[in-house]
């Protein structure tokens, strides 16, 4: 039977999904039960459940057949579990990996929509590795930009006219569809970034490996991004994105690390500097705006050092 909904050709893509989980039961019950109403149908998910004890599951999801928990109590981050799931996948012989942070909701017909642009794409000669959804932030109704690669760093933006189809070079991990032949040509997620910029360097590996990636603004995912926090600056109102001190440790380490390692020449020295820029602002906002002051702080400190000098894997403590 063709299973292949209107817009979609009519041979049916085999689409797994992915979902990294971590102490918050009620969101991964909720980003599952998104995924299982897609207007497409997802064969099957595999939760990687990097919590100390494994996540209860609503009674419809524990009684599901096409779903799979893989209990990773050792916690080895989104790194480490997409790393797991795109070996299970391209084993399973699936076309695509959906994969997702437990914080998303797609909508129903976001995969529909993601699988079209992917075929029209390909027909007009794109060589594709992600097709990914507008993210919108939850809590603040902001899109969550994706990326380009500016030779010396990585820097979110807007397209001209949002509503239309745009490239860049990492859309976000968490909706990103990624067909499993171009991932096929790169080595996987680096597990030792752990839990942040795992987007940035995996995108930007593809695309210097001749792959496209497209955001599809009509495929809508809502995402929870941070803490914001809403602040009055120069007469504008801003939402400034706070965390927790492991999360400011990994984004300064692994942010610091990635933007030198693909930058080349001189654009290392600008690089440099930037990163330096980026610590002190992001010091002032922490002094200024946040809690836990000297932990976080620290943290940013440690994490800028530890990006400068390599050290990466899982070492906040």
């Amino acid at each position: 039977m063709d299973v292949s909904p209107p817009n979609v050709p009519s041979h049916s893509y085999q689409v797994a999904a992915y979902i990294t989980a971590y102490e918050d039961a009620e969101a991964l019950n909720a980003c599952i039960a998104a995924i299982r109403i897609q207007s497409y149908p997802v064969r099957q998910t595999v939760v990687v459940d990097n919590s100390h004890q494994p996540l209860p599951l609503s009674p419809e999801h524990a009684s599901d057949e096409s779903l799979l928990v893989w209990l990773q109590p050792e916690n080895i981050g989104i790194a480490g579990g997409l790393e797991l799931a795109l070996e299970w996948a391209h084993q399973q012989h699936y076309d695509f990996l959906w994969t997702f942070d437990q914080d998303s909701v797609p909508a129903p017909d976001c995969l529909e929509l993601l699988l079209k642009a992917y075929a029209e794409r390909t027909q007009a000669g794109h060589e594709i590795g992600i097709v990914a959804p507008r993210a919108i932030d939850a809590r603040t109704g902001e899109t969550v930009k994706p990326s380009l690669f500016l030779g010396d760093r990585f820097r979110g933006f807007q397209p001209p006219d949002p509503t239309l189809p745009y490239e860049c070079d990492a859309p976000i991990t968490s909706g990103s569809l990624v067909w499993l032949k171009a991932a096929e040509k790169i080595p996987p997620p680096n597990p030792d970034l752990f839990i942040d910029g795992i987007d940035l360097d995996y995108g930007l590996r593809l695309r210097k490996a001749g792959f496209h990636h497209w955001v599809i603004p009509a495929a809508l995912m809502q995402h929870r991004f941070g803490t914001p926090l809403q602040v009055q600056l120069f007469g504008k109102k801003k939402a400034l994105q706070l965390y927790s001190p492991l999360r400011y440790y990994y984004i300064c380490r692994n942010q610091t690390y990635l933007e030198l390692h693909h930058s080349e020449g001189w654009q290392r020295l600008t690089c440099s500097l930037r990163r330096i820029k980026y610590l002190l602002l992001t010091l002032g906002t922490i002094l200024i705006f946040d809690s836990l002051k000297l932990k976080k702080m620290t943290a940013c400190l440690i994490g800028t050092y530890h990006g400068f000098s390599g050290q990466l894997g899982k070492t906040w403590q």
